[in-house]
């Protein structure tokens, strides 16, 4: 089994993306990591150069800044970035994604477990949204609580915006990839970095997709989503991590969208009826039955 790790990033350092704990956290699990590196404004390549590191392979583009419907931009990237992996299993990775060591068996173990079963296409993590500090993590339908991270080389997917895959079951008609889970989780840090570099973040790529972002103030944001997380943190980003105590506070006085109440509805229903309402990009399949 050859497993090709791989992702996408542009001025990474000076947006503050962990992205080199990101690949170092499942570089002990692939055979090769692929990183399409855009033409940046800070030393992002010379970075990802200086790690010598014989696994990863680096192709450089250019963006084409005519692209800026709904994020293409960014399906075209993952794409050129899984067209150029050869293994057996491609596990995508954003560069504000990092896998917990301890996940990391179970993640081989999944990839064995499914390699040659015909019915499952990806493989499927749990999700954990930090916000604001690394002592707390959204709960929310509105925030996809899993989604696959890793396909098979053989199936034949495309991303049409990067976050998620569609699978061409036909040549004019895409779906869901049908994925199984691995047991594991994604720690997804992009809101724990300072608003300044998620403000110039959200300046810079808003013309992909065609909109003005509003400025990002984190303690404009509904508290009843907030949850403190009481885990251990993968050990590749404890240095990045910044310092801080207790659950983050938000605005007392802030009052929830229209949107985040309909979220809020949403997530009494889940409690009352036992559901899970939020968006999934895959279809689950269960383990065969023995």
């Amino acid at each position: 089994m050859k497993v090709s790790g791989c992702t996408f990033i542009r001025n990474a350092q000076i947006l503050g993306y962990p992205f080199l704990e990101s690949i170092r956290s499942i570089l002990p699990i692939v055979d090769e990591f692929v990183i399409v590196v855009g033409q940046s404004e800070d030393d992002t390549l010379q970075i990802l150069r200086d790690l010598h590191e014989p696994k990863i392979r680096i192709i450089e583009t250019v963006w084409n800044d005519h692209m800026r419907v709904k994020g293409y931009v960014y399906g075209q990237q993952k794409m050129i970035a899984q067209f150029a992996c050869t293994g057996d299993w491609i596990f995508y990775l954003e560069a504000d994604e990092v896998v917990h060591e301890n996940d990391l068996p179970q993640i081989q173990a999944s990839m064995q477990q499914h390699l040659h079963d015909e019915r499952v296409e990806a493989l499927l993590f749990d999700y954990l949204h930090f916000y604001g500090n690394a002592n707390t993590y959204l709960w929310s339908p509105g925030w996809y609580r899993r989604a696959p991270r890793i396909i098979k080389a053989s199936v034949r997917s495309y991303a049409p915006d990067g976050l998620f895959w569609l699978v061409l079951a036909s040549n004019k008609h895409g779906r869901y990839p049908n994925a199984a889970h691995t047991g594991a989780t994604i720690y997804h840090y992009g809101w724990v970095r300072s608003e300044a570099q998620m403000n110039l973040k959200a300046s810079w790529v808003e013309k992909y997709w065609n909109k003005r972002n509003a400025a990002i103030d984190y303690r404009e944001m509904d508290a009843r989503i907030l949850r403190e997380f009481n885990g251990t943190h993968p050990a590749v980003v404890q240095d990045w991590l910044p310092v801080a105590a207790g659950l983050f506070e938000t605005n007392p006085a802030y009052r929830p969208t229209r949107k985040q109440q309909k979220h809020g509805w949403m997530l009494h229903l889940e409690r009352w009826f036992g559901l899970e309402l939020s968006k999934k990009h895959y279809r689950l399949i269960r383990p065969a039955k023995r």
